[in-house]
């Protein structure tokens, strides 16, 4: 089969049920993700995948090795913040290869638009890690009209050059999107673009909410603001430009053999639906890690297909240098496996263990088939999640042997991972005090 051209589009902080076709309520205006409602329906659905982490960076650095972020020491940070710019640790090394990296060796064009947050020039930045284009924000979270991070540096960069534009940032990238997808079409070569949104992450601003920004200029993360109808606008103002996006793939020719990929970074925050799940970001509870995973190829995905495989966010990366035809370096071997005859064949699966651990509260949890091993602060839960998926059925004390064997199991995965440097931050942008928690 020919190279698909191939669009992974990351949402950030998008709740699992936030979306129509994984249950999500209409919004007062109406259907929320009516296009990515159509993408699910026109190709698969993924019921039991995951985040690498249910945090930003971490995740993104998996997504970009196909390896466990743990791997990196950058990948240490939960996650890494502003406080990083200038260091020449915390961030993608750019010697090590990757996934823009490796189909770019494939022969594909690659583009970067939107959210990088895989550390700072002048040590990272995506031109130094296989993306021939960029544009977007480098940090973890920007205001969506002055494009200004937490610290309110102007954080909009074209290449490696900043550069300022007005305008709701959702909608910069998704036309951004539309234009590179026209110049590809104008070459013979296919071409990979990673298109991160910053929505529905904090602050929480529709597109008609520019008065907004002056006055939370000073707290990006926007503590005495938002609502579910403003998040579920964020959400809709995203569909919309990934609809603008399928619009031009179908005028251009180029829909048929276009591998489209929908996911989310981690589990949502405040105001997301993670129904029937707990928990969210920062969490190893289902809400924290549990995403959707939406895949659309006209050439060879059948449309309607639901697959319960169980997946995270590296098996993508691997399954997309699959369908390029690409390989890893052989220094570099992948953690990631291929997910391509899943696409071929819904009713595919295969054994997938998928392990985690995060540095806050000491977390750690392995799904392994039915079965999930979890700590939290100490404590020890199993859970039969297809019985149990919002986890409120400890079966530790009733199963002590299955119970020993994962902790066990998730063990012996662990000793093969560098141990969490002590010097590793967490980063909360709020805490109970400032909101009641469950």
């Amino acid at each position: 089969m020919k190279q698909p051209n191939i669009i992974f589009i990351v949402a950030d902080d998008l709740g699992y049920a936030d979306l129509g076709c994984y249950g999500g309520r209409d919004a007062v205006f109406g259907p929320v993700s009516p296009v990515l409602d159509g993408l699910a329906a026109q190709g698969l659905k993924f019921t039991q995948g995951y985040a690498n982490s249910p945090v930003c960076s971490p995740t993104r650095f998996a997504l970009m090795t196909a390896r466990y972020q743990y791997r990196l020491r950058g990948a240490a940070e939960e996650p890494i913040n502003s406080k990083s710019r200038g260091s020449a640790t915390l961030g993608l090394p750019p010697e090590h290869p990757t996934l823009p990296s490796l189909l770019r060796d494939a022969g594909y064009r690659t583009a970067l638009i939107g959210k990088w947050h895989l550390g700072y020039l002048p040590n990272f930045g995506p031109l130094r890690s296989g993306y021939e284009e960029f544009f977007g924000p480098t940090s973890g979270g920007v205001d969506y009209f002055t494009h200004c991070d937490s610290s309110g540096n102007h954080d909009l960069c074209f290449g490696e050059e900043e550069q300022h534009h007005e305008g709701y940032l959702t909608d910069l990238l998704s036309r951004r999107a539309v234009d590179y997808v026209e110049r590809m079409a104008q070459q013979p070569a296919p071409f990979f673009l990673s298109l991160h949104y910053t929505a529905p992450h904090w602050p929480w601003e529709t597109r008609d909410d520019a008065a907004k920004a002056p006055v939370i200029k000073d707290n990006l993360f926007d503590l005495a603001g938002g609502n579910i109808h403003i998040y579920r606008r964020m959400i809709h103002h995203m569909d919309e430009g990934i609809g603008w996006i399928m619009a031009a793939l179908e005028e251009n020719g180029l829909a048929d053999n276009t591998l489209v990929v929908f996911t989310s970074d981690n589990g949502g925050e405040r105001f997301s639906d993670n129904w029937p799940l707990v928990g969210g970001k920062m969490d190893l509870t289902e809400g924290g890690i549990r995403v959707p995973w939406i895949a659309h190829w006209p050439a060879l995905i059948q449309p309607g297909g639901e697959s319960v495989q169980h997946c995270m966010t590296m098996d993508w990366s691997a399954t997309l240098l699959d369908a390029a035809g690409a390989r890893a370096h052989p220094d570099y071997p992948l953690d990631g496996v291929s997910l391509l005859p899943v696409l071929r064949d819904a009713s595919h699966s295969f054994h997938r263990p998928l392990h985690w651990r995060m540095n806050h509260r000491g977390q750690r949890a392995l799904r392994d088939g039915d079965w999930k091993y979890l700590t939290v602060d100490g404590n020890e839960y199993l859970f039969n999640i297809p019985a149990d998926e919002r986890e409120r059925a400890n079966r530790a004390r009733l199963e002590p042997a299955r119970l020993d064997a994962m902790r066990a199991a998730w063990q012996a995965w662990e000793a093969t991972m560098p141990p969490i440097p002590a010097d590793a931050t967490i980063s909360l942008g709020y805490s109970y005090k400032d909101m009641p928690q469950r």
